[in-house]
């Protein structure tokens, strides 16, 4: 976190402190304010939002309508917030209902203040049907968003924390919004998805991962030592790795390369140590290769002197032309699948 950052950051922690000092001392006079102020005070009238006995003062009923409303829409959110590690399945549909407080408080506040200042919210909420109708059809991409993210939830395709692949992208679910969802990978971006573009996705998490890894030895050394080494070891190498859930499995050569024979090993652990485990299974497959002398190839560069080679007699040279004539009829029909020249 650089300064700047962290500077709005504290400025935001403080202002938060602030708020929360103030609703507290709001909410203490609005209990007690009776017996503080008297019922007959005009200033406890205009406080108290659930008396409508008498006049009131319009400034002061509208500031006590904002610590009101928008301190019991803190406390709720912040409520949930701490609910949402102890529900690991209810992390994103709590996620959503918090976003939803959010915005509907803003909406309730504003009309308790058009009624404090004699607006009659009626007409406007029998106009809201109207407006909606319109408005719906301009901001279809939003509510789109906000169906697709409710059927996330409830269809429970993935929640906060868990491991997904979305648009190639592969990260940790950080938050399910009403529009979007936040995804942040290993080296901490963040992508930001459209809940109505995520169409296709893998989630990592709800299977055990496979952790893969190739060890190479050289040509000459016996492949049948090694297997017998590799039987005798897998169960400590599982010892080694506490994250590894079943195997390690030695899945046999994997290839024969220009300058190798190739292992296949796996393992099955959680999605969040795939990496970490394929690093360990590396260490601990090196060391028992070492620990046995199973020599691990490398480049070389081996230098020949020329070799002079015989050259084909006259003989040779027709013997060689009937050999391909007579393989080429014999062959007539035949075709490699790996070669249609």
């Amino acid at each position: 976190m650089n300064l700047r950052n962290k500077k709005l950051s504290m400025f935001e922690q403080i202002i938060s402190y602030c708020f929360i000092a103030i609703t507290a001392i709001y909410f203490i006079l609005l209990i007690f304010g009776r017996w503080i102020f008297g019922l007959s005070s005009k200033f406890y009238r205009s406080f108290d939002i659930f008396s409508g006995a008498g006049d009131y003062s319009t400034g002061i009923r509208v500031v006590s309508y904002t610590f009101f409303i928008f301190g019991i829409s803190y406390v709720v959110r912040f409520v949930m917030k701490l609910m949402l590690p102890l529900f690991k399945k209810l992390k994103g549909l709590l996620t959503i209902i918090i976003s939803i407080i959010k915005y509907a408080t803003v909406l309730v506040w504003l009309f308790f203040v058009l009624s404090s200042f004699g607006v009659d919210t009626s007409v406007i909420l029998a106009g809201i049907g109207i407006v909606s109708l319109i408005v719906g059809l301009a901001i279809q991409p939003l509510l789109s968003d906000i169906i697709a993210g409710l059927f996330i939830v409830f269809e429970d395709v993935f929640n906060v924390g868990d491991i997904i692949v979305a648009d190639g992208f592969r990260g940790t679910v950080k938050e399910i919004g009403m529009r979007h969802t936040q995804i942040e990978d290993a080296g901490g971006n963040i992508k930001v998805l459209n809940n109505s573009d995520i169409r296709s996705l893998v989630n990592m998490t709800n299977q055990l991962s496979l952790a893969s890894i190739e060890m190479c030895i050289e040509y000459g050394e016996s492949l049948e030592r090694v297997e017998a080494i590799l039987k005798e070891n897998l169960e400590n190498i599982k010892q080694a790795i506490p994250e590894i859930k079943e195997g390690p499995f030695y899945k046999g050569v994997s290839a024969l390369a220009d300058s190798s024979v190739n292992l296949k090993f796996i393992a099955k652990c959680e999605e969040t140590a795939k990496y970490q485990v394929e690093r360990d299974m590396n260490r601990q497959f090196k060391l028992l290769f070492d620990k046995y002398n199973i020599n691990i190839p490398f480049p070389q560069i081996v230098v020949n002197e020329p070799v002079e080679f015989e050259k084909a007699t006259s003989k040779d040279k027709k013997a060689a032309n009937d050999f391909v004539e007579n393989q080429k009829e014999a062959a007539m029909g035949l075709e490699d699948t790996n070669d249609r020249n």
